[in-house]
């Protein structure tokens, strides 16, 4: 059997993000890809330049194309850009009934551009949030969403229940942004009580643009080949701390992460991540 995952999100000219980001992290999973645009962008390493959004009639035709014919296992999103599109997705996903769903609430570009409207942060915490298998914010993304500042471990503790309350069954709440000495913790926490810290070692690069995106789609493809929340969450981890690892230098900003480099060092990168119970 084939597996097949989808990702609804925009699409980045640049290929480092968004579903072109997403594709080829479903296709190095050994997962078939499926998309829906949301936008278009102008985007390179230096940033995006002009941001194109997608009727919502045609985000909506272009899921239900898809699930008409396919048997989607697991469904990602990523840039959502605006309040309308975010209801008709969530509408559209309860009307065929998808359980299995991963949020990464894209805000914010790597070089700062806004990528979600104002109002569409209250459609995202309402309308989609409670439908969410996992959702997989940083932390400035998880302060927009829970109203709180985040900076100690506690911070970190309190604000990924907070957002449990709001509907998603886990959130990874990823602590790439805190001001941690030499390495980077990322939280799991499901509504049954399940937790573990990822600790990896800080990299010292610039390739890291697409990098949320290219994590949620890593745990989309293991949920819809099956893997356990946890056990998709770990291995996404050892995905893109590969792919960060091993960046392409590609452009003069924030370059891409290299997608294809855990196929050549899985075993490698899967000593380098601390999982702390």
């Amino acid at each position: 059997m084939t597996n097949v995952a989808m990702t609804i999100a925009g699409s980045d000219s640049g290929g480092g993000a968004g579903i072109q980001a997403d594709l080829k992290t479903f296709q190095e999973l050994g997962t078939f890809g499926t998309s829906a645009l949301t936008a278009l962008t102008a985007q390179n390493t230096l940033g995006v330049h002009d941001v194109y959004p997608v009727a919502v009639e045609a985000v909506v035709s272009q899921i239900s194309a898809v699930l008409n014919d396919f048997q989607v296992s697991a469904i990602k999103t990523g840039m959502l850009f605006s309040a309308d599109i975010i209801h008709a997705i969530a509408e559209t996903l309860k009307a065929y009934k998808q359980h299995t769903l991963i949020i990464d609430p894209v805000m914010i570009a790597k070089g700062g551009a806004s990528l979600l409207l104002d109002d569409a942060v209250n459609a995202l915490k309402t309308d989609l949030l409670p439908l969410a298998t996992i959702i997989t914010p940083n932390i400035p993304e998880a302060e927009v969403l829970t109203g709180l500042t985040i900076k100690t471990d506690s911070d970190v503790e309190n604000a990924a229940k907070k957002l449990l309350e709001m509907g998603a069954e886990a959130v990874v709440l990823k602590g790439g942004h805190r001001d941690t000495a030499n390495y980077a913790e990322d939280l799991f926490l499901a509504a049954n009580g399940e937790r573990f810290i990822m600790r990896s070692e800080r990299i010292n690069t610039k390739d890291t643009h697409g990098t949320g995106c290219t994590f949620s789609a890593a745990i989309a493809a293991r949920l819809a080949q099956g893997f356990t929340a946890s056990a998709a969450v770990i291995d996404a981890k050892h995905f893109i701390q590969a792919a960060i690892a091993n960046g392409l230098h590609l452009g003069a900003g924030h370059g891409p992460t290299n997608h294809w480099a855990y196929r050549e060092i899985s075993e490698k990168v899967r000593k380098e991540v601390l999982i702390i119970e």
